[in-house]
């Protein structure tokens, strides 16, 4: 098969850490002269990205690759293969039971996938992932990965694919590769949006007893300040105005460097790079932040007023049974440090109900830190047992209706409580990114009229609210996706803003 006549879709699942390694994977094929298309039924090729994370995401990802093994027979597409979480924590086992799939890759064929693309489409087979605990390929002290870290498949780490290309051949778009000279950045953007995550790290050290991720992901490791502000350049040089900091585990970021402050040095460095105008950051473990990081946050003009912080429990006896730490009081007194610094901080979270042996009082604890907590925006989800983890060999679960009436209970009152939050945001002044222009019913006004939409610097991308702006008048503002304006808040639609532009951003502060 010619070079001009293959092509390949990737079909992304699951969080922004999978969308930098869909992206790297898309420029490795693209320098290899593979094809992009945005359309699976349109490609020899479909690669679906899975995620592993939670049941129904996993369901999800099975969904995905039924749907694009149905386009081997109704399109143009002769193969699926499926890489990302799934496949890395279930591999062979995946394959057995979805011959829909016609391989399932993991991350240590990502350095050379075109070459497996182009075995499977010539009818070879592929060997199937051979799962194992990745944790065990790094040394167990962080300051001596650095130096093993070559040999282990980092996705999203930019390591160099084997043997090493340079150059693009001539009928790749030279936007879609690295350049010939300057940092190499293999990376493909795979849509238009005038944002992007970045990854910072990968894998994470922490041993919750409900995550399996570090099984599937390895033990945590930074890349390097220079890898990533290259990685921000090139990000910033295609139109990107907001970089979002994505890993496991962000307060993290520097020990395997030998400083857990490189993360406060970072950030002024990457609001400086030329196109970037505001920096988000993602992840913080509330165990881990120190107070030097929150006042980077706070004081680095272009760091969006955006605190992420990983709480999943308030009870202090439960999160000691989740392997964690904290309680109510802790994170509340958490709280107050970041809103002392930035009064108008938008805090997300996400919290895991029904874990084995919650109590009515561990829940009523839960619910008592959300009233006082006043977040911005909180994920809930349901206990599942998720397979190799410590808490699936706990004894006292949870009836199943039991947790999914929690998961009802506490998932209410944070629709009530977000909301209210937004509306307390009325008459305040916000930092807006425009995104896009939505004519779907669900982002129309009540007259079916389409509206602008973007996020505030408080609204993290895809799982937060979004910023409808409006002239005083009741229009559609005369901006473009990739504006940032100022604007007055003047109506929430739940956790949702209404705001009128107000001019040009100026910073937040």
């Amino acid at each position: 098969m010619s070079t001009s006549t293959r092509s390949v879709a990737v079909v992304t699942l699951g969080c922004t850490r999978n969308e930098v390694d869909s992206e790297e994977l898309a420029g490795r094929l693209a320098s290899e002269g593979w094809t992009l298309v945005d359309d699976a039924a349109e490609a020899d090729v479909a690669v679906v990205n899975t995620c592993g994370f939670v049941e129904q995401a996993k369901k999800d990802s099975i969904d995905a690759l039924l749907e694009a093994g149905d386009l081997k027979e109704t399109g143009r597409t002769q193969k699926v293969v499926a890489v990302g979480c799934m496949a890395e924590r279930y591999g062979e086992q995946l394959a057995a039971e979805l011959p829909e799939a016609d391989a399932v890759l993991g991350f240590d064929s990502y350095r050379d996938m075109s070459t497996h693309l182009r075995s499977i489409l010539a009818g070879e087979t592929v060997p199937s992932h051979v799962p194992g605990d990745r944790r065990r390929l790094l040394p167990i002290t962080p300051r001596d990965r650095h130096t093993s870290a070559a040999g282990v498949a980092l996705p999203g780490h930019q390591q160099p694919a084997q043997p090493e290309r340079t150059v693009a051949e001539p009928d790749v778009p030279l936007e879609q590769v690295a350049p010939a000279t300057g940092p190499r950045v293999v990376r493909a953007r795979l849509d238009g949006r005038p944002w992007a995550p970045l990854k910072i790290a990968s894998g994470c050290d922490r041993r919750c007893a409900f995550c399996a991720i570090p099984m599937f992901r390895g033990a945590f490791v930074s890349r390097t300040p220079q890898e990533i502000l290259d990685e921000a350049a090139w990000l910033g040089e295609r139109g990107v105005k907001e970089v979002f900091l994505v890993s496991e585990n962000t307060t993290s970021y520097g020990k395997d460097l030998g400083d857990l402050r490189l993360v406060d040095a970072l950030l002024p460095e990457l609001t400086q790079v030329p196109g970037v105008e505001r920096v988000r950051v993602s992840y913080l473990q509330p165990a881990e932040i120190r107070p030097d990081l929150l006042d980077a946050m706070a004081g680095t003009p272009g760091v969006v007023p955006y605190f992420d912080i990983s709480f999943q429990h308030a009870s202090g006896p439960l999160l000691r049974r989740m392997r964690r730490f904290g309680d109510r009081e802790s994170f509340l007194g958490l709280l107050e440090q970041v809103r002392a610094r930035v009064p108008e901080a938008g805090i997300r979270t996400n919290v895991i109900v029904g874990f084995p042996g919650e109590t009515e009082e561990d829940l009523a604890e839960l619910t008592a830190f959300l009233v006082e907590a006043r977040l911005d925006v909180v994920g809930v989800f349901g206990y599942s047992d998720e397979d190799g983890t410590e808490a699936e060999g706990y004894a006292d679960k949870l009836d199943e209706d039991v947790v999914r009436e929690r998961v009802e209970q506490v998932q209410a009152l944070v629709e009530e409580l977000t909301a209210q939050r937004a509306a307390d945001r009325v008459g305040t002044v916000v930092e807006v990114l425009v995104e896009s222009v939505d004519t779907d019913d669900a982002d129309a006004d009540e007259e079916g009229e389409p509206r602008l939409v973007g996020r505030a610097g408080q609204q993290g991308p895809d799982v937060d609210g979004v910023t409808y702006l409006v002239t005083g008048d009741g229009g559609m503002p005369d901006l473009a996706p990739g504006d940032l304006v100022t604007a007055l808040v003047v109506g929430s639609e739940g956790v949702d803003l209404v705001a009128v532009p107000q001019g040009p951003a100026g910073g937040e502060r």
